[in-house]
């Protein structure tokens, strides 16, 4: 492998940064990974996370090296210890399963804290559409916690490409103006064969999307406007997981 540079979209590789993200990138695309970053500083610490690590990858045959100087350029921190650097990836998602989509969400912190939250409520299938925030950007892996590597994730050029795909799907679009509350929506038996749809932070789904599948609105007090697009998606997908055990 070449000489590791700073992240840019265009590259075909990234980096997931931190012990956790990267264990959760050992464990679940091992076959993804071409080497793993470690600080110099980190063999004198005593450091359960680490040595698990560095044991896994010993077992994986993956390199390890001392990059002090990538680390914190990839990081932005001074106290990173580690980061793998793996291929990037796509997925087809499940047509069985409910999908989460994200349309056109334009902050990584923002998409990172999704694919937490639909990993632990059992959403495992995530769908992005451009354009977005990199899914693949380490400030995104790192906000993930790792979760990325446990989806099945897929970035589409449009939305129709999307439904080209997935034509047979409910769709849930979650709209400030929709008509429909969503415990009203709870009440309905609902096929696991749906998506969830969720819009960027700042201009939310176009209107377009109230024509499609039953659009869905998350009541609220008149306090406040609008709720942040991580803590709607995170409503969103505990409610609807809630139904579908």
């Amino acid at each position: 492998m070449p000489a590791l540079s700073a992240y840019r979209s265009e590259l075909d590789y990234s980096y997931a940064p931190g012990i956790f993200p990267s264990i959760e990138c050992l464990m679940h695309r091992p076959e993804k990974v071409r080497r793993l970053l470690v600080h110099s500083d980190s063999r004198s610490r005593s450091r359960e996370g680490l040595e698990r690590l560095l044991g896994m990858a010993a077992d994986l045959g993956i390199r390890i090296e001392e990059a002090d100087r990538a680390l914190a350029r990839i990081s932005g921190k001074e106290n990173c210890y580690a980061a793998a650097v793996f291929e990037k990836f796509q997925d087809t998602l499940y047509p069985a399963r409910p999908h989460v989509m994200l349309h056109c969400p334009g902050d990584s912190g923002n998409v990172g804290t999704i694919l937490r939250t639909a990993l632990g409520f059992g959403f495992d299938d995530v769908a992005l559409i451009r354009p977005c925030a990199d899914l693949f950007d380490p400030k995104t892996v790192r906000a993930s916690m790792g979760s990325l590597f446990s989806l099945r994730v897929h970035v589409f050029e449009s939305f129709e490409e999307y439904r080209r795909a997935y034509a047979s799907r409910a769709l849930y679009p979650f709209m400030l103006d929709a008509s429909v509350p969503l415990d009203t929506v709870l009440r309905r038996r609902l096929s696991p064969e749906f998506t969830l749809i969720f819009g960027n932070e700042g201009s939310g789904l176009p209107p377009a999307f109230a024509k499609l599948g039953t659009p869905v609105r998350i009541p609220s007090n008149d306090r406040v406007d609008s709720l942040n697009l991580a803590v709607a998606a995170a409503i969103g997908i505990y409610e609807f997981s809630q139904v579908i055990k």
